[in-house]
């Protein structure tokens, strides 16, 4: 299981390299059309944010993996509940600077947006 885990990690940081460079490929096709710097870098920040997202919760299964099957002792747990807890708030926070708007007001907006 520990080699299952430490898979979980490398496939994290293959999918981080995967959005940096996707996120970059971007930012050469926005400004090869001629795109504004303004809404490049916010077109590089949504791709990257993202991608930091799906990292981040690759990376949490990672630690789900490695905690509950190689080692489940009360104290390892309670390390797992710390690292849950400020990935799950760095995820809120990248979602709220990717999307401007907090995670329970998207639908409101998109409502408004679609002259509902």
């Amino acid at each position: 299981m520990e080699n299952i885990s430490r898979a979980f990690e490398w496939i994290a940081v293959g999918e981080l390299i995967l959005a940096f460079a996707a996120a970059l490929a971007g930012v050469v096709y926005y400004l090869l059309h001629g795109a504004s710097l303004l809404a490049t870098y916010h077109h590089w920040r949504a791709i990257f944010g993202r991608g930091l997202l799906v990292g981040l919760e690759i990376l949490v299964a990672a630690d789900l993996i490695r905690t509950v099957a190689v080692e489940p002792t009360l104290e390892n747990i309670g390390v797992l509940g710390l690292i849950v807890v400020v990935r799950t708030l760095l995820s809120f926070s990248l979602d709220i600077e990717i999307n401007g708007v907090l995670p329970w007001r998207k639908a409101e907006l998109q409502a408004r947006d679609d002259g509902g």
